[in-house]
């Protein structure tokens, strides 16, 4: 189970929301993370963090995306569970296959 969060969602969506509107007032990109950092009481490397992630989903910079992320961690969940000898075991004697033997 994941720690919980410091900062709530709101915050950060604000946050995240905060940095783009006085980059694009602004046309500056540097200087937004610590102003807003600050005047909301955020550490900068989290907001910095947060700001990475947004561009990445909306596909402003290279990454995985949110969406990605938690696919790609249900599906590890799911082949882990899969890997439980007791479910191989199971399904192997439901469906009645024979494994080969790799030597």
């Amino acid at each position: 189970m994941p720690a919980p969060r410091k900062y709530p969602d709101e915050l950060r969506e604000r946050a995240v929301w905060m940095v783009f509107e006085i980059r694009e007032r602004t046309g500056e990109p540097k200087g937004a993370i610590a102003r807003v950092a600050e005047q909301l009481g955020v550490h900068r490397e989290a907001l910095r963090g947060w700001v990475r992630q947004a561009e990445i989903d909306n596909r402003q910079r290279p990454g995985t995306s949110t969406a990605d992320a938690q696919r790609l961690a249900e599906l590890e969940r799911e082949v882990r569970e899969l890997r439980r000898p007791d479910l191989l075991n199971g399904f192997i004697a439901e469906t009645g296959l024979t494994i080969a033997d790799p030597t």
